[in-house]
């Protein structure tokens, strides 16, 4: 008997990540856990066979916690999925929006969501998460109260669209890894391919310059470069770098080789399938 492959995300039924496991994983089993230190734990530990987490969004940027948490947690990117956003504004049935004079939701919902709570005069109330906020609006039962949330979200909990697809932007998208305890590196050739690591450069004059240098001179395209501080020391600068390509590509290998000359830390976190989406990147 197969068993059902079990994916942890952060948040609760309904959630943006729960959407990405449903569409990336049709059949496997979305794993709710309230903390993102939860849900790479239960990776760590087993309890879930992979983890389906944020890393960044089209508006709101990175996710500053994965950023932090990634490095040390020692677990593997082995995909990703990009997920366009699409925000509902939701109340108990019955409720009409005349009657609503509250909205809540997680911040980042509430700031992408401006527009219509300015144009119906809404007091915004930030709440844990987006399904989290629609649970408690479906258990409070007041009609002035409403949520933003998804589709599945307004669903679980029985709740009414009162405004559907309320996000002032359309391009609202974010982007999720997929996490696994061990490495899973794609195969070379296999298609677009993206290289994510990390690396600490060292204490030397232009030393994340020569480091980087390399990546140029072999034209290795590199898409997203992150810097954050290390145990909140002002000195100790770590970095989070996605490229496209393989490291056994002749022009990665040799950029990497030079990144590493230069660096005092250095681990390749994944090596997997770029997603569709990506055709989009191009610049117009």
């Amino acid at each position: 008997m197969t068993q059902t492959m079990k994916i942890a995300f952060q948040g609760e039924p309904g959630a943006n990540s729960h959407i990405a496991i449903s569409d990336a994983y049709p059949t496997a089993e979305a794993m709710p856990c309230a903390t993102f230190e939860d849900a790479l734990s239960a990776i760590s530990s087993g309890e879930a066979d992979l983890g389906m987490i944020p890393i960044e969004n089209s508006v709101a940027g990175r996710v500053a916690d994965i950023h932090h948490l990634l490095p040390t947690s020692k677990l593997f990117i082995v995909g990703e999925w990009f997920l366009p956003i699409r925000h509902q504004l939701v109340a108990v049935p019955g409720a009409k929006l005349e009657d609503i004079k509250t909205v809540e939701s997680h911040v980042h919902a509430l700031g992408q969501c401006r527009r219509i709570i300015r144009k119906f005069g809404l007091k915004p109330i930030v709440a844990g998460d987006t399904a989290g906020s629609a649970r408690v609006v479906a258990q409070r039962g007041d009609k002035s109260c409403a949520a933003i949330a998804s589709r599945l979200a307004a669903q679980i909990y029985g709740l009414d669209i009162l405004a559907e697809d309320i996000e002032d932007e359309a391009h609202n998208t974010t982007r999720f890894v997929v996490l696994a305890r061990e490495p899973r590196w794609a195969a070379q050739g296999s298609g677009q391919l993206v290289t994510t690591f990390v690396f600490r450069v060292r204490n030397l004059p232009a030393a994340l310059y020569k480091a980087l240098g390399g990546f140029a001179t072999n034209g290795v395209n590199m898409t997203k470069l992150e810097s954050y501080m290390v145990d909140g020391n002002f000195f100790a600068t770590q970095f989070y770098a996605d490229v496209e390509g393989h490291p056994e590509d002749r022009g990665l290998a040799f950029a990497l080789d030079e990144l590493k000359f230069f660096s005092r830390e250095f681990r390749i976190v994944g090596v997997y399938p770029g997603h569709p989406f990506r055709a989009t990147f191009s610049e117009r």
